[in-house]
Order: C-alpha cells, then structure tokens, then sequence
C-alpha cells in the first residue's frame, strides 16, 4: 500500500488502465481459443467415431445379411443363393477393413480382430456345412449349424458392442466439451469479476483524486456567483483557468508597462539631468560662434567658393544646435509643429544636409522616386533629424565605399490604410538577428562611443507623426528601415 501511494496519479490511472486492457484482452483470447480449439477437438473427434459408428453399423448390417443364405440354398441347390452369400461375404470383409481403419487405440483394434477371427471361423463352419450337405451327410451338416448360429450371435454382438464403444467415445467427448465450457465459464466470470474490480478502483481513485479535487478547485476558481457556468466541473474548471490566464496575462502587461514606464522615467531624468549641463556647456559657445559668424558674414568680402563654405559653416552650426535642442527635450514631450510638405522635399533637404558626411565616407547616394510623394501633416526639421540620423548610422556601419538607395512609394497598409512610405537601405553587414529587436531602446548601442539614442529618438519621432518604422536586415547583405505615415485625405 505504501508503495501504491508513492506512485503518481497518472502512473497509477495508466497501470489500472493496463491491468484492465490486458485482462480483459487476455480474457478475450483465450475465449476465442477456447472457442476454436473446442469447436475443432469436437469436430475432429465426432466426425471420426460417427464414421467408425457408421462403419460398424454397415458391418452389422453386412453380417445380418448373410443370415438364411445356406437354408434356403439347402432347399431348392439354387447356386444363386451361394452366389448373393459371397456378395455379402466380399461386402462384410470391406466394411470389416474399413473399421479396420477407423479403430484409434488397442481396445478398438482388438475388438475388430475379434470380430475378423470369428468372423473366419463362422465362414469355415457355414462352407463346411455346405459340403456336408451336398455330400448327402446332412446329420453331421445339421449337428454344426448350432455352432455357426452361436458364432453368428456372438459376432453380432461384438458388433454392437464395437457400436457401443464409439457410442461411449461421442459421450467421452461431450463431457469433456463439457469441462471445458465449465472451465471457459470460470475463467470468463474470472476475468469479467477482476475488470469490475479494477474499474471499481480506477472509479474510485478518479473520484477522490480527480473529480472531487478537481470540483472543489472550480469551486474556489468561481469568482463571480451570478456568472453563468457549465454544469460540467471540468468544463468550468476550463473556463476558469481562461479567465484566470487572461487575467494573469493582462495583469503581467500592465506590470511590464508599468516597469517600461517607470524605467523611461529613470532615463528620462538621468538625460534631464545630462541635457541640462551640456545646454550650458555648448549651447552657449556656440551661440556666440554665430554671432560673430553673422557679424563676420556682413562685413568680409568673400569670393563666391568662401562664400560657399561660409553657409555650409552656419548650416552645420545650426544642424548641431538642433540636434542639442532633440537633446534636451528627448526627456519631455518635443513641441510638434506640423504643416503640409511632402517627404520628396525632405528627403532632398537631408541629402543636402549629409551630403559632406556622405563625401567623407566616399559613399553614394540614389533616390528612387517616380513622382513626388503626396503632402502629408509633418515637422519637417523633426523628419529631417529622423532621415539624417538612418543615413548617418548607414555610413557608420558601411564604413567606406558604401552605397545607400531611398526609395519612395505609396502603397496600402494594412495597420494605417493608404500610406507614405520611405525605404533607406545600405548594403552593409546587416543587423544581427539576436539584437534587432532592441535597437530602438534608449541607450541601447554596440557603438564604442554611442550614446544609443540616435534610433530611439527616429522611433518617438515617427510616432508623433503617427507613423511607424520597420526594420528589415539581413547579415553580411543589407539593411532597409522603412518610414510609415499614414496619408489622409
């Protein structure tokens, strides 16, 4: 018993379930066994004594025929009464060998040599009787016929009883078909008693440890009394364990959003915090380089390449002071300020603004574009910051003789419906797969110098303009990020 309840349940369920599959299948073969080997025993043995019956029956028919044949011959010496006596004579001897045949064991063949001796004896008596009487000595030929009529009877009743024993031999095997199907029935009533029995446990052992568990774990999974449940325990149990993984799912979203939101606000004050003293440590220089830069501009006089390099100088200076504005306003809501223009606009825009960072990686760039795209609602230097920032990635991981391809196009979109879209690709080593999923984190960079806001703050910016960015790259052949707005009438 001990070691019984050191077994599992589902060890314990599978082994009664076994214990009943094997008996009763085990029952079922030796049914079927017994079935045929009785049937085939029965047949064998009934065939074979009923035609050694027969054959005993024809052999007393036989003898009884010869009977009156010397008589009747003695009366009239009609020779054809001789004549039908050897028939019966020739008849009787065949049914004699086939007896002969038919006798299974010492007791059989004995009697039919008996039978087949006397047999002899009586025929040599009947001629010997026959010549007496033809010879004119008819006292000494009646004196041996009392002979002859007791060797009759005494064949004949040899013959019934050979008759008799393969009588006995039928009831043998019928009472022993008899025992058998007693035998078959207990073991029949054995192994119907043991499969009650062990489905009895196997009931038993579901009950206490399955349903009654089971019901009283729907009971204590119903939260709500007035909600409708199946009346099946299992079905509710199925029910309830739904409800309670939905739960626990929308319960472990709302913790992961939580932990998201509380882990971006921890950034967000540490970049507060770093925004706030680069705001005071280069914004200000860099506000008087302008100034003397404007001052500069209005009274040199510059040839027209000075002139030139002149602006692309002030470009540059005020590129990098947006990017420190992006900067310091990645911890806050950025103030969006969205007018109509089209992406094509842009995109020549930031191909002028890179076009220096472009020539230093002896990079080339090639814009697909059929048409310009349609005008969408947009912040044009945000979008700018966004597309310069992919191309300045591009050229980092290319590192020299890179090629990079924008490809526009509209197309429908299943999440946004008619979009814009833009494709920036690069034929660099690709992104690996392991950490394409996290490259849009905050501070997230494999760059030995990178802060790894760069593609966190292209990813909030295409959000604003209610867009999405999509990420495809393959190691060692390229990588597209697609840009996703979403075109209203």
């Amino acid at each position: 018993m001990r070691i019984w309840n050191k077994i599992n349940l589902s060890k314990r369920i599978y082994i009664l379930l076994c214990s009943l599959v094997l008996i009763t299948s085990t029952g079922g073969i030796i049914l079927v066994w017994y079935t045929y080997h009785i049937d085939d025993h029965l047949t064998r043995i009934i065939e074979k004594n009923f035609a050694a019956y027969k054959a005993a029956e024809e052999l007393e028919t036989a003898l009884v025929n010869q009977k009156g044949f010397v008589s009747y011959y003695l009366l009239d010496s009609n020779p054809d009464w001789l004549r039908q006596l050897g028939t019966y004579r020739q008849i009787f001897k065949e049914r004699l060998q086939t007896a002969r045949d038919l006798a299974e064991g010492p007791m059989q063949k004995e009697a039919i040599n008996r039978i087949a001796a006397e047999y002899t004896r009586f025929i040599d008596l009947k001629d010997r009787v026959i010549v007496h009487y033809e010879m004119g000595q008819e006292e000494t030929g009646a004196a041996l016929h009392p002979e002859s009529r007791d060797l009759f009877f005494s064949i004949l009743d040899q013959c019934e009883k050979y008759k008799e024993s393969h009588m006995s031999m039928v009831s043998e095997v019928k009472e022993n078909a008899r025992t058998q199907a007693r035998r078959l029935r207990v073991t029949a009533f054995t192994a119907v008693f043991l499969d009650c029995l062990i489905g009895i446990l196997l009931a038993v052992l579901l009950l206490k440890q399955v349903l009654v568990p089971v019901r009283m774990l729907t009971l204590e999974a119903e939260r709500h009394e007035a909600k409708s449940r199946p009346k099946d325990e299992i079905d509710a149990l199925q029910q309830s364990v739904r409800e309670l993984i939905g739960d626990v799912d929308e319960s472990h979203n709302k913790l992961a959003k939580s932990r998201e939101h509380l882990l971006q606000a921890e950034k967000m004050a540490m970049v507060g915090q770093l925004a706030a003293g680069m705001a005071h440590g280069i914004r200000n220089p860099f506000t008087s380089v302008k100034m003397r830069l404007f001052s500069l501009g209005r009274t040199l006089e510059l040839t027209e390449p000075q002139a030139e390099d002149f602006d692309v100088i002030n470009q540059e200076i005020r590129h990098i002071d947006t990017i420190i504005q992006n900067f310091l306003e990645f911890s806050r809501p950025p103030r969006f300020e969205p007018l109509a223009i089209s992406p094509s606009e842009i995109v020549d825009a930031v191909i002028q603004l890179v076009h220096h960072r472009l020539k230093a990686h002896d990079a080339t760039i090639e814009v697909l574009r059929s048409q310009p795209l349609p005008s969408i609602e947009a912040d044009a230097e945000l979008l700018k910051e966004a597309m310069a920032n992919l191309i300045v990635n591009a050229c980092a991981a290319m590192g020299s003789g890179g090629h990079i391809t924008i490809r526009e196009e509209t197309a429908a979109d299943a999440f946004l419906g008619q979009a814009v879209i833009i494709h920036i690709s690069d034929n660099g080593p690709g992104i690996p797969a392991a950490i394409q999923k996290k490259i849009f984190q905050p501070f997230f960079t494999t760059k030995e110098n990178g802060t790894g806001l760069g593609l966190s703050i292209v990813d909030r910016i295409i959000r604003d303009h209610q867009g999405r960015v999509d990420l495809f790259s393959e190691e060692g052949k390229e990588t597209r990020f697609s840009l996703v707005f979403p075109l209203k009438d």
